[in-house]
């Protein structure tokens, strides 16, 4: 049995504070797929476990630090396909670097003055 929140539930009644916070129990009538899926297994290149770079979608500044929005090959799940990698996680693909920073000039990037 689960209970369910009523904030985004509209209400009869003629104010939210009289309103119930919790629905239910309810029965569970089906449990979805798990959303964890175990990542593809890495690539060994020279000894060390490496993941493939599809694209760089995005870069921000955090806490002085250069992040990547980075999009991963062979993930099918999409909440785990994309991740935020430090620019230390990605002297393997300068190129994707580069290509990104061509397309969006005005995102931060290591020559900017930003970083």
């Amino acid at each position: 049995m689960v209970w369910l929140s009523s904030k985004k539930i509209k209400s009869t009644r003629p104010t939210r504070k009289l309103s119930e916070r919790w629905l239910g129990p309810s029965p569970i009538l089906k449990k979805n797929q798990s959303r964890h899926q175990e990542p593809p297994p890495p690539i060994i290149i020279e000894e060390e476990e490496e993941w493939e770079v599809s694209q760089i979608l995005d870069s921000k500044l955090k806490r002085g630090k250069l992040w990547y929005l980075v999009e991963w090959k062979r993930f099918s799940q999409e909440s785990e396909r994309s991740t935020w990698e430090p620019t230390e996680n990605l002297k393997n693909c300068p190129e994707l670097v580069t290509d990104f920073h061509y397309l969006h000039p005005d995102k931060p990037g290591p020559n900017s003055s930003r970083a």
